[in-house]
């Protein structure tokens, strides 16, 4: 992106107090098609406050003949950002303090040499357009969220594309976040009061996908009862988005490619040409060079899709970036009365080790998820699905204290019959009722005497913990408590 505002630009500004060598570096720093700004000492004084910084990219420190301190100098160039520069003269301050910090890269002597100064400018170039001043100039993209060095950079990119009327190629994984790029380009764009129209080329039959895009004519074929406007004509004027590209079938990309080389096409069943102003933005999780080795894909297309590629990362190549969209997606579901989740510093640890093989997209199904079954709750290690939990429960005593107190609560239906009460429970061991009675028994009240007798026992070996004493019976705790119920039996 060139101009105004822009310092990778490197627009050069030259102060100096001695006129042939500041005549003699604009002339050099012009032949190579950079704006300079001159300037001698006094007058940069008294007039340099009125020039603007923003898209100086190179600052050119020569001799002078004021009692000026270079360290001053500096701090006047670098109020906003600090900016690269090249010393011509030797000055003795650098011999008494360390100047690095301030992007002092060196010292630029006569004679000039092309090589040399492409190495300077391509270093200057590198230092602005990756210095973190540079970065928070770039516009507001509420819908693209993070601050790793991946997301800034694809902001960087499409700050650059959008205002330029040409197409766009956005690759990357499913779930990355493709159409969220295609609406910040549209909405960054000469195109944002026009309409921005999406279509899934995966997700239409081919045998219909013309018919969707071009439209078709009354009578082009069975079930056209009137004639019908196609997503090219809906996106005159503004963008259309064809999502997952790679999917469209061979014959379709023929006539792709005649639309985005003629800007005209006509409907199906019609012969009127119509004549279309559309920026086309392509998105896929393809490998489409592979594709077109195979003859899945038109090279022609491709190149035509191709002109400005952004490809978006992974979420586990910008795992810093993932509180910043847990609360972003939070803050969503709070606005549809969802509850306001939080997130344990554990279990945003535990997620931090999850591969997130559907990047953003499965991250927001589980936030959804956790929202619905803890509404405004704190999400520990526990909370999370169990192909979440790369980390044991950091507190379990939460967990315990929350189950006792639970079973210390377990109702009893002290009005409902007992059906023990013409077998009441006898604390006797097994071994006393080994034998059979030459009278015989009643083999389900024996069975159930003894299983009174077990939980009795199972309550007094662990203090009346109800889990504890299920886990010595090797039962789930809710059918002892169903047990308990039904005997009459309490803790003690």
């Amino acid at each position: 992106m060139q101009g105004k505002g822009n310092p990778a630009a490197l627009d050069i500004l030259i102060l100096d107090d001695d006129p042939q060598r500041r005549d003699s570096l604009q002339a050099v720093f012009e032949l190579l098609e950079r704006e300079c700004h001159v300037f001698d000492f006094v007058t940069w004084l008294q007039q340099g406050k009125e020039l603007s910084l923003a898209d100086v990219g190179l600052v050119l420190i020569g001799e002078s003949t004021l009692p000026i301190a270079l360290g001053k100098l500096i701090s006047d160039l670098d109020q906003s950002r600090r900016i690269p520069k090249l010393l011509t003269c030797e000055w003795p301050e650098l011999e008494r303090a360390d100047f690095s910090r301030h992007l002092i890269l060196g010292v630029l002597e006569a004679p000039y040499r092309y090589p040399q100064l492409m190495d300077w400018l391509h270093q200057c170039t590198v230092l602005n357009e990756q210095a973190p001043e540079h970065w928070q100039d770039l516009p507001d993209m509420p819908g693209f969220v993070g601050q790793s060095r991946s997301v800034w950079t694809i902001r960087h990119l499409i700050s650059q594309v959008a205002p330029r009327d040409i197409s766009v190629l956005v690759t990357g994984e499913s779930g990355t976040g493709k159409e969220v790029v295609a609406r910040c380009l549209h909405e960054h764009s000469g195109r944002a009061n026009g309409p921005f129209v999406p279509v899934n080329c995966g997700a239409i039959p081919s045998e219909l996908l013309e018919s969707e895009l071009f439209g078709h004519e009354k009578g082009a074929f069975t079930g056209a009862i009137s004639s019908r406007p196609g997503r090219f004509e809906l996106a005159n004027g503004g963008t259309l988005f064809l999502d997952e590209i790679g999917d469209m079938p061979l014959p379709m990309q023929v006539k792709i490619l005649r639309v985005l080389q003629e800007k005209q096409f006509e409907r199906v069943g019609g012969s009127k040409t119509l004549n279309v102003d559309v920026r086309i933005i392509a998105a896929t999780h393809k490998n489409l060079e592979l594709m077109i080795q195979d003859g899945q894909f038109r090279e022609d297309l491709y190149y035509r899709l191709n002109v400005f590629p952004i490809e978006m990362p992974a979420l586990r190549e910008r795992l810093e970036d993932l509180p910043l969209l847990i609360h972003n997606l939070c803050e969503q579901l709070d606005d549809q009365d969802a509850g306001r989740l939080q997130f344990h510093p554990a279990a945003l640890e535990s997620l931090k080790r999850h591969p997130w093989p559907g990047n953003v997209r499965e991250l927001a199904n589980l936030v959804e998820r956790l929202s619905i079954i803890h509404p405004g709750g704190v999400i520990g290690v526990s909370e999370l699905p169990a192909k979440f939990r790369h980390l044991p429960e950091p507190n379990p005593e939460h967990y315990q204290q929350a189950l006792e107190l639970d079973e210390a609560s377990v109702p009893v239906d002290e009005t409902a019959p007992l059906e023990t009460a013409t077998h009441p429970a006898q604390p006797v061991a097994i071994s006393e009722q080994a034998g059979l009675p030459a009278d015989g028994l009643d083999l389900k009240a024996w069975l159930e005497n003894q299983e009174q007798t077990l939980i009795q026992q199972a309550l007094a070996a662990s203090n009346q913990v109800v889990s504890r004493a299920a886990s010595l019976l090797q039962i789930r705790r809710t059918t002892l408590v169903e047990k308990m119920r039904k005997y009459g039996i309490e803790r003690q």
